[in-house]
């Protein structure tokens, strides 16, 4: 999506002194569109994780029921075992009255009947909660091995981030302190190359200190074909005056982005359906733009690389 996004705003600038305004306005407009998109695929991943939350949630719900109606049954065993020591004691009342009087008998046998009556009832109800208690255990067990499924799917996939992370610290080992960092967070495994790695001031045409390492970041991704790729482009708030045809900073960032796409699009083993270039121009700073430092941490190309969460969501909707 962020893709389409790339291309509408490089049609966008190739063709802005070449076109009607109709023309321009409407490209314009499905760039718009095209970022609402990007946003709500970005929603839908917050979405998942919240839906996850909720299914804990259900969970311990459904735990708590589980452990209240083994204290039901537990209490109704109780009362059925007080029962049946009653009914044993008036059987032996009974007995012992059985020779004196027609009248106590036929009261104790009054108190029998009514006894096993309750008695009856108790084993009913007992049996009840009994059928209750295995139906909310058969659940319980059902959603503990999907919850247990998913965490392994989550763990697995943070695992293989992780891995990946260390195999990219290690290619780009020779830039270390030239401007570009690695770190994971998130689930997610961040590149971050600063301009002065990548581009001349007001350009976007990749060095060759910058290319090899683009190209050495490609080697690993092209060994990850389950991983998708977002390059984004950031500068500082200094307004662009460089070449006429772009209208400002975020056209020179989305310009900066696609540079990074086609070198890595260079190596044949990248799939070119897991890149998507971004430009996001001045509006998401990571340091103060108030300063000469802060400017040049914001001058930068980040790489996001996300894993594909397929698997995840399917078990979501079996849960």
């Amino acid at each position: 999506m962020i893709k389409k996004l790339a291309i509408f705003a490089l049609t966008l600038t190739v063709f802005t002194s070449c076109v009607s305004k109709k023309i321009y306005t409407d490209l314009e407009d499905k760039y718009t569109d095209l970022k609402k998109e990007n946003r709500n695929l970005s929603d839908e991943v917050e979405t998942l994780s919240k839906e996850k939350n909720k299914l804990d949630n259900d969970l311990n719900k459904l735990q708590a029921d589980y452990d209240e109606a083994i204290a039901e049954r537990d209490k109704l065993q109780a009362d059925y075992a007080a029962s049946k020591s009653n009914l044993e004691t008036l059987k032996a009342s009974y007995k012992a009255l059985e020779e004196n009087s027609s009248a106590s008998i036929a009261k104790n046998s009054q108190k029998n009947r009514e006894l096993l009556a309750q008695l009856e009832a108790k084993e009913q109800a007992l049996a009840a909660e009994s059928e209750r208690l295995n139906t909310l255990k058969k659940e319980l067990e059902s959603r503990s091995k999907r919850v247990a499924e998913l965490e392994n799917v989550i763990a697995s996939k943070d695992a293989a981030m992780h891995k990946l992370k260390d195999a990219i610290s290690k290619a780009l080992t020779n830039f270390e302190g030239k401007g570009l960092t690695v770190e994971q967070r998130n689930g997610k495994v961040y590149i971050s190359m600063e301009n002065k790695l990548l581009f001349e001031s007001g350009s976007w045409y990749v060095g060759s200190q910058g290319k090899q390492a683009v190209k050495q970041l490609g080697s690993v991704l092209a060994e990850n074909p389950d991983i998708s790729v977002l390059i984004e482009g950031h500068t500082d708030n200094v307004p662009y005056k460089g070449n006429a045809q772009l209208s400002g900073n975020w056209d020179l960032s989305a310009k900066r982005a696609t540079a990074i796409v086609n070198i890595l699009r260079e190596n044949a083993s990248i799939n070119p359906e897991n890149l998507t270039a971004a430009g996001r121009g001045e509006f998401a700073p990571i340091a103060t733009n108030d300063t000469s430092e802060g400017k040049a941490k914001n001058r930068r190309i980040e790489v996001i690389l996300t894993p594909k969460l397929d698997e995840i969501s399917k078990l979501l909707n079996e849960i």
